[in-house]
């Protein structure tokens, strides 16, 4: 039980911190593209993971059988995943990011019977199911522009690629630290994504990156919602079944949708309530089935 309630609070941290992206993102790209913005939140974040490693005496070695795993992991989930995400949130609104990228948890639950054979309980069936509904009412009905379509395709394959990675950190030993999972994950995106980088760095207007808001929203993006969404997701994962860890996802359009009224005056509606406490509802199901 001690395991469910920590796993829990890991995963809705860092939904929860994800969800504050999406605002941070919007402000961001409009000065750094999107792949030099991936390429510079993980910079940003390996130097903060080795710090933290290297403090707490973290053990770096891996065994031969798990870099497979590791790489697919760097591959699908931080350099796919992340990249399309960064495009569909450019290319589309941020009510359509949230109607899409909800659907994670749900592939998630398929993934998991794939590859882990999980089982889909009929608790688990019905809270996914409570907190889509919850996730539909918050973020209303989006009338999807043709102009938005690449967009939304961009955060399917965000999604769909996401779903993936958490189902194959299960795959990982649970005897290794996440801060050096988590970092030789970040340390593949990043060689991954440097040769398509490189080039492009000496385009970008650094004079608009010294903009206090553009800095601290890298720092942001690099620090709080990379290293520390990551490290507090993975650990997350590892103490639940991948399918129910899923759920907590939708905390992400919560915070999202709060915070755009807090910080953007977006207006919320009634709505807004009765489709956080079906959310409430879903994720407590998978708690109390934990």
């Amino acid at each position: 039980m001690k395991n469910t309630l920590l796993g829990s609070l890991y995963l809705s941290l860092a939904a929860s911190i994800w969800g504050g992206m999406y605002v941070v993102v919007k402000v961001v790209v409009d000065v750094i593209p999107p792949l030099e913005l991936v390429w510079f939140r993980y910079v940003i974040a390996i130097f903060a993971l080795l710090i933290i490693g290297v403090v707490t005496k973290q053990s770096w070695r891996i065994g031969k059988r798990d870099w497979l795993v590791l790489f697919m992991i760097g591959l699908i989930g931080n350099t796919i995943s992340i990249v399309t995400q960064e495009v569909g949130t450019m290319l589309s609104t941020a009510q359509m990011g949230a109607i899409i990228t909800s659907t994670t948890p749900a592939f998630m639950v398929l993934f998991a019977r794939i590859i882990l054979k999980e089982k889909i309980t009929f608790k688990k069936a019905i809270s996914i199911i409570l907190a889509t509904i919850g996730v539909c009412m918050i973020v209303g009905n989006a009338n999807i522009d043709s102009s938005h379509q690449l967009g939304g395709v961009s955060l399917l394959v965000a999604a769909l690629t996401w779903s993936l990675m958490s189902v194959l950190i299960k795959r990982v030993p649970e005897h290794y630290s996440q801060i050096v999972v988590t970092s030789y994950a970040i340390l593949v995106a990043i060689a991954l994504l440097t040769p398509f980088t490189i080039n492009r760095l000496a385009d970008l207007d650094f004079q608009a990156m010294m903009h206090p808001s553009i800095w601290g929203g890298l720092l942001y993006l690099g620090v709080i919602s990379t290293a520390c969404g990551f490290l507090l997701w993975n650990r997350g994962l590892q103490m639940l079944n991948a399918s129910s860890g899923g759920l907590f996802f939708f905390f992400q359009p919560i915070v999202g949708t709060f915070l755009g009224w807090l910080l953007l005056g977006e207006q919320i509606g009634f709505s807004f309530w009765i489709g956080t406490l079906l959310i409430f509802m879903g994720v407590l199901l998978v708690i109390r089935e934990e």
